[in-house]
């Protein structure tokens, strides 16, 4: 068959529907009916017995699909099912994956090579089929009796689900507006008229009118005006202008005419182009060939665990997940096994066990799948000798020439190589004997002082139950493994500055780093020229709660470890310093905090040279489609912005706007928030989204997080993201952001 062909028979058969055994584990293995839905985007599924119960998800929620045995459940049944019938659902975010057996072969193919294509075209939409998606989509939800028409009542209860309360007079007015063949119903063309005339914004239209002569278009010279004046892009605006014309104008009459209307005016706002984050910064555009210690490290604690400290699940995915999101430096745990196979769990608790090597298998697939650049495995071994060896063979035998054993120059370096150089690569965190230096020494003796970590404020482990030994044998394999990263106890900034080599680190608490900044902050940055350190979250906090990473970034720490699994405003604040740099997991740090013999303390900002605060001003106009909090049918959410800015001390703040009572839809807020930046290379702003209750805590709606250097000014929208970090089309802020010198 030809490739259309295939594709169109694959979604025939999706469409017909079948039975498909959704397995959870060895013992829960159940029989599913799927099918896709007519609309070519929604998966539809029950369970054979239950009468009227189904559930749905949509592609655009699914990330890929993986052919044959490539989980932990589809493994562990291997036996029973053969990998020609087995395949898995991968989801964004954190949402688990579903595990699936066809019936047949072919039937497992038609539904993996479908649901691929289905994923590809949801992700290469335009704006334009997007937005046709998402009306065909709530036609879909409204149309209730299915007769592919909507009648007033549909209608209403419609405007519910869109979070619009509106009252009825105004409703039927838009309702009657729309029904152009006059029959009491809309069908789908009347519908996307109606979504239209919902969906107009004043607010657009008012900015277009500011800049359009006739008010029905913006010619190419009034377009270029209002990029320099608003947009404040200067010198390209008249290049820009033509490019946006022949992107996003619908009308070939005004393309024509070298003019944008409305229509394709609004398109650009709510574009790529139109959002608050540069798109240059998107890109990889940081000089890669610094030393190591002069970037931010993506990077995650104890990276096994999918859920709490105590009892969770240590599973491989945690692993994929975290190594999606663009982290760098991942943990591993390993203790002696029973069959001679070292394990990998947090000690002294009940969470579960996986084995050293499927990790390393795991690393090895997906360690280069989001970034070039080198991942650091930072071990925290509680092995005896012989299961030291038995995994410096599985790093050597699975890793391969992907594992860095050897200098890149056979020269002891005086500054870390640089991410450019290690590209590619896996590096060993871990202890080592001797240096760098005594490499051809044997005599060295085969004992390292034990857990570094005990020494330094507080074990990573809540419980350590055995008497802390003072020396511990390391194994010489696992040792030589250890190039760039060797572990050490740290024994202070001046010990350090005297006798400490570039390829020693050290890992603190986060209460001994915080401890650290505020005695020596300057210290400590000085260091980080030099030295790379770890991180890692209070043993307290078995929760997986994490601390705020803004503290150690602000001194220069390079691998801040976080909770990965973890949702929330610190997990924020990471994907948001990341999401620059073509999310690669590195982000250059700022020149004042390379600089060996910087003067600059962030409890001062204005002692450094080049000091220069800024003023930031956003006008927060309205909001777009924001999701329903509570799916209680008839509630509505009463939507406020907050704007939060994270760093240097000084500049910490936040401020809000007052909140619109039942409207999700389309709220207008018009409130200009003000913040004064000392250090704007540092500074991260996170815009939240919150549905107000006067009686408890404010419902969490939406936000989205980014480096303060990566803002454009002008008009823009700003795309939110749920709880979990993943794209909630179509919510949006749109917002006037103006950025000043503070004099």
């Amino acid at each position: 068959l030809t490739t259309p062909m295939k594709i169109y028979f694959n979604v025939k058969i999706m469409m017909a529907g079948s039975t498909l055994r959704k397995v959870k584990s060895r013992s829960w293995k159940k029989q599913r009916h799927f099918r896709l839905l007519e609309d070519g985007l929604t998966i539809w599924y029950k369970s054979r017995w239950a009468g009227r119960g189904h559930s749905t998800f949509s592609v655009t929620e699914l990330e890929a699909v993986r052919e044959g045995h490539q989980s932990e459940v589809l493994l562990s049944i291997a036996e029973e099912f053969p990998a020609n019938l087995c395949f898995t659902l991968v989801f964004h975010g954190r949402q688990g994956n579903v595990d699936l057996v066809a019936e047949s072969p072919e039937e497992a193919q038609a539904w993996i090579q479908g649901v691929r294509k289905l994923i590809h075209k949801a992700q290469t939409m335009d704006e334009k089929e997007r937005l046709d998606q998402w009306v065909w989509d709530w036609f879909q939800k409204a149309d209730k009796n299915k007769d592919g028409k909507m009648n007033f009542k549909e209608v209403r209860k419609l405007l519910k689900m869109m979070n619009v309360d509106m009252n009825e007079e105004h409703a039927l007015h838009l309702f009657t507006m729309a029904d152009k063949s006059d029959t009491g119903s809309l069908e789908i063309e009347e519908f996307v008229h109606f979504y239209k005339i919902l969906t107009q914004r004043d607010e657009v239209w008012k900015v277009f009118q500011d800049y359009s002569g006739d008010g029905e278009k913006l010619m190419l010279e009034e377009l270029e005006n209002f990029l320099r004046i608003e947009q404040q892009e200067g010198e390209q605006s008249a290049q820009h202008a033509k490019e946006l014309i022949d992107r996003y104008e619908p009308s070939e009459t005004a393309k024509k005419q070298s003019a944008m209307s409305l229509d394709g005016f609004q398109m650009y706002l709510c574009s790529q182009e139109g959002s608050i984050f540069k798109p240059e910064h998107r890109h990889l555009y940081q000089d890669m060939s610094q030393p190591l210690s002069h970037y931010f490290i993506s990077s995650s604690h104890n990276t096994y665990l999918l859920e709490d400290q105590l009892r969770g699940h240590s599973s491989l995915e945690a692993y994929i997940q975290a190594l999606k999101r663009g982290c760098r430096c991942v943990e591993v745990d390993s203790w002696d096994g029973n069959d001679g196979e070292p394990i990998v769990y947090h000690g002294h608790t009940l969470t579960s066990k996986i084995l050293f090597r499927d990790i390393i298998s795991t690393l090895k697939e997906y360690a280069f799948k989001t970034s070039d650049f080198p991942v650091i495995l930072s071990l925290e071994n509680h092995c005896g000798v012989e299961q030291q060896t038995v995994m410096a063979q599985h790093l050597r035998q699975i890793l391969g020439d992907t594992l860095l054993t050897t200098l890149l120059d056979g020269q002891i370096p005086q500054q870390l190589p640089s991410p450019q150089e290690l590209k590619g690569k896996i590096l060993l965190k871990a202890k080592k004997i001797g240096g760098l230096e005594d490499c051809n020494d044997e005599t060295l003796t085969d004992e390292v002082s034990d857990d570094e970590e005990m020494a330094n404020g507080e074990a990573e482990s809540p419980t350590a139950e055995d008497p802390p030994k003072s020396k511990s044998k390391l194994s010489r394999e696992l040792s030589d493994l250890v190039v760039y990263c060797k572990s050490l106890h740290f024994h202070g900034f001046e010990h350090a500055r005297l006798h400490a080599k570039c390829y020693e680190m050290s890992s603190f608490s986060e209460s001994k780093a915080k401890r650290l900044t505020k005695e020596a902050g300057t210290d400590f940055i000085r260091y980080n020229t030099r030295q790379l350190s770890r991180i890692y979250p209070s043993g307290l906090r078995t929760d997986s709660s994490n601390y705020n990473p803004q503290d150690m970034w602000n001194v220069g720490c390079q691998i801040v470890a976080l909770n990965f699994q973890t949702a929330g405003l610190e997990m924020d604040l990471n994907d948001g310093l990341f999401r620059q740099n073509n999310c690669c997991g590195y982000v250059l740090k700022p020149d004042f905090l390379r600089d060996g013999d910087t003067q600059f303390s962030p409890d001062k900002p204005e002692g450094r040279q080049g000091y220069r605060p800024l003023r930031l001003s956003i006008q927060v106009i309205s909001g777009q489609q924001l999701p329903k909090v509570n799916q209680k049918e008839g509630s509505i959410v009463d939507p406020l912005v907050r704007v939060e800015i994270y760093g240097v001390p000084q500049d910490q703040a936040k401020e809000e706007t007052s909140h619109i009572n039942n409207n999700g839809f389309n709220p207008v807020w018009n409130e200009t928030l003000n913040f004064i930046i000392h250090t704007p290379e540092l500074a991260l702003v996170r815009f939240v989204v919150e549905d107000y209750d006067k009686a408890s805590r404010n419902d969490f709606i939406g936000q989205f997080t980014l480096p303060f250097m990566c803002i454009q000014a002008g008009y823009r929208h700003i795309h939110l993201l749920s709880k979990d970090g993943t794209a909630i089309p179509p919510s949006s802020l749109f917002v006037n952001v103006s950025i000043s010198e503070f004099t």
